[in-house]
């Protein structure tokens, strides 16, 4: 899911000052996340707490156990029980002097927290085979709630949900279609109720679900937490900033309206428009704030031989929208931030000497500009070789962008900004005791995946820390995405990949390797099953003792030696190759060019070598948006996680 859609136009602030006080009335109530059909952690001590008058005594009873206690000065309440085991279904009475509650069907079992962007949030009815998994859907002992989309700058007591509701052919449907084939593995193997707390949200990025205790301590936000815990101690202030965004929002729908391509003609002057690299994102380069239109221009010289002659164009990725003209002709259009832009140039457009290449680029929110690979730019053309348009290009703003100006700075519009979900969708449930927690995010910090290293660790320790329990914590490592390339190069997906593979230092974490069954046109793949399935086979053996291989190969050494390197890895018993030979090895010497290489097995290692590298220094594997076809195996099925020998400095790096 494209996270800058989700930039615009979500609840002014005042309604969330209001929302983070609804917990403080005096009206007798539970927590919104006990309801009818749930599932409480069994074999530990829990909680169970609401609102109500203070003063006024609340009694809990659940099987043999109860408690009565006073609300404080706010009307909270908490009740602490010990910990209950596997049983029959039971109720639980919760009653004072307004009112009584009674809450049915509920069951001690295993509860798992499922958590992240849009590949967590795709239900079953989404995903693939939804006909057949929603008619066998009925496993009564899984359970699952939904929490509500909800920001706030300041943290919250209580948000609403789906409620609990129980696995059917009627309900299943809707439910995490990743967290259910995650449930339903562990319900074939162990047979315990498991209850499912999905609090997810599309498109958002790591730092928002990260507390602001935590987050400060990152350098790279020290300031942006300082700036938000500014402005939620003055809401006249947002308010101000609010109305401010909304008026600015309307004058910019009509800036979009502009059809103008006033800059495209070959012979137009721009001797005076700035410097701007490409690929690289306008706000790396000083252009911060900056929504709306601008345009690229750059000349290139051809030979003789191009004279007339049909070819094609890339442009890597553009964030958002492109219109793409050469030597004056519209050759192609796209409105897909994730798409890298590829068109043919008719023949006869091209001409021997300088040619024009102009590019009309909309963005609509968040980052913009040419971004993405550089060898994804170039211009080609049958039987010569291609040429590069990586590098400096002519660039300036459209006449009514620069008299829009930039989108005024609104910190609580949307998810995206750092805390905004941990105050929301997490704080409400740091009572709640769980066995642990499965993730699935990344896509939208793949362009900063270097930063994405510090930050994986960081949360897992935040949210330990915040729920007070050192539980387990498993994560799906990015699928394959995009159309494969020809040769090899660098890609920030994989950097990413790389990122959450390092954070399997921390203890008690465990990792879904699931390079194998994406889609290149498709960012949320439908294959879920094996998603879950994947992520259940690290619970099994971590957490319940189970016998089961949970880990494809992982890369352990490297041994260079005269033209080859031998590569070493574990969880390697029965490594083989799937469907042929081994595929998406690259070899490198000392120059840091990659070339695919020959590879062979032998036994659990991997020999890797190239003809046209003589003495290799660095060594990969599926390294890159899409590595498809990728097929290192071992005896289990699991696939071999991505990898690389070098330490190079990668695209993201400075990100």
């Amino acid at each position: 899911m494209n996270l800058k859609r989700v930039l615009i136009g979500y609840l002014p602030i005042v309604l969330l000052f209001v929302l983070s006080n609804a917990a403080n009335s005096e009206e007798f109530r539970v927590a919104n996340i006990f309801t009818d059909n749930m599932v409480l952690q069994r074999n530990q001590a829990f909680s169970i707490w609401g609102w109500g008058n203070p003063g006024s005594p609340v009694s809990v009873q659940l099987q043999k156990q109860s408690a009565t206690v006073s609300p404080d000065e706010q009307g909270r309440w908490e009740a602490n029980f010990k910990a209950i085991d596997l049983g029959d279904p039971f109720s639980i009475s919760i009653s004072s002097a307004q009112n009584s509650i009674v809450l049915k069907n509920v069951l001690a079992g295993d509860v798992w927290i499922c958590s992240g962007q849009s590949n967590m949030e795709w239900v079953v009815r989404q995903a693939g085979n939804p006909q057949q998994e929603i008619a066998k859907g009925d496993w009564p002992l899984i359970r699952h709630v939904r929490v509500d989309h909800v920001t706030s700058p300041s943290k919250l007591d209580d948000v609403n949900n789906s409620g609990w509701q129980v696995c059917s052919p009627d309900t299943v449907g809707n439910f995490s279609a990743v967290g259910y084939y995650f449930a339903r593995e562990l319900q074939r193997e162990l047979n315990v109720p498991i209850g499912l707390l999905h609090t997810s949200w599309g498109g958002t990025i790591i730092e928002t679900w990260i507390s602001p205790e935590s987050l400060k301590n990152h350098p790279d936000f020290k300031d942006a937490i300082t700036k938000i815990e500014a402005i939620t101690q003055n809401p006249e202030q947002q308010q101000t900033r609010a109305k401010k965004l909304d008026q600015w929002n309307q004058d910019f729908r009509k800036a979009l309206e502009d059809k103008s391509t006033q800059w495209k003609a070959p012979e137009m002057d721009d001797s005076d428009w700035t410097s701007i690299k490409a690929p690289g994102s306008w706000e790396s380069q000083g252009y911060q704030q900056l929504d709306g239109i601008a345009w690229y221009r750059r000349t290139i010289t051809l030979p003789d031989s191009w004279e007339s002659q049909p070819a094609s164009i890339s442009l890597g990725k553009i964030d958002d929208i492109d219109i793409t003209f050469v030597n004056g002709v519209k050759i192609g259009s796209l409105s897909d931030w994730t798409k890298v832009r590829k068109y043919e140039i008719p023949s006869k457009l091209l001409r021997a000497g300088e040619n024009s290449i102009a590019i009309r680029v909309t963005d609509q929110a968040g980052g913009g500009g040419i971004i993405g690979d550089p060898n994804d730019m170039q211009i080609e053309r049958a039987g010569e070789p291609a040429i590069s348009l990586a590098g400096n290009w002519k660039f300036k703003k459209s006449d009514l962008t620069k008299k829009l100006g930039e989108r005024p700075e609104q910190p609580f519009r949307g998810p995206n900004h750092p805390t905004l979900l941990s105050n929301a969708m997490v704080n409400p449930f740091l009572l709640v005791k769980a066995k642990g927690v499965i993730w699935y995010q990344g896509e939208s910090n793949a362009g900063r995946a270097y930063q994405y290293r510090s930050l994986m660790p960081l949360l897992i320790q935040d949210w330990r820390r915040r729920f007070g329990q050192d539980f387990s914590f498993y994560w799906v490592q990015l699928a394959n995405f995009t159309m494969p390339r020809d040769t090899p190069g660098d890609s920030q997906w994989a950097e990413l990949r790389e990122a959450q593979t390092m954070a399997l230092t921390v203890p008690k974490t465990g990792q879904a390797v699931i390079i194998d069954i994406g889609e290149a046109r498709d960012i949320h793949p439908k294959n879920k099953q094996d998603v879950g399935k994947r992520l259940a086979l690290n619970a099994l053996a971590k957490d319940y003792g189970r016998s089961v291989v949970y880990s494809g190969p992982m890369f352990q050494s490297v041994e260079f030696s005269g033209d080859q390197a031998t590569i070493h890895f574990d969880h390697a018993d029965g490594l083989n190759s799937k469907n042929g030979p081994l595929k998406h090895f690259q070899i490198a010497g000392d120059d840091k060019i990659f070339v695919w290489a020959e590879a062979k097995l032998d036994g659990n290692k991997v020999i890797v070598s190239s003809a046209s590298i003589k003495n290799p220094v660095a060594v990969r594997y599926a390294w890159a948006d899409n590595p498809e076809g990728c097929n290192l195996y071992n005896g289990a099925g699991l696939p071999a996680c991505p990898f690389r020998t070098d330490t190079w400095k990668g695209v993201t790096q400075n990100n």
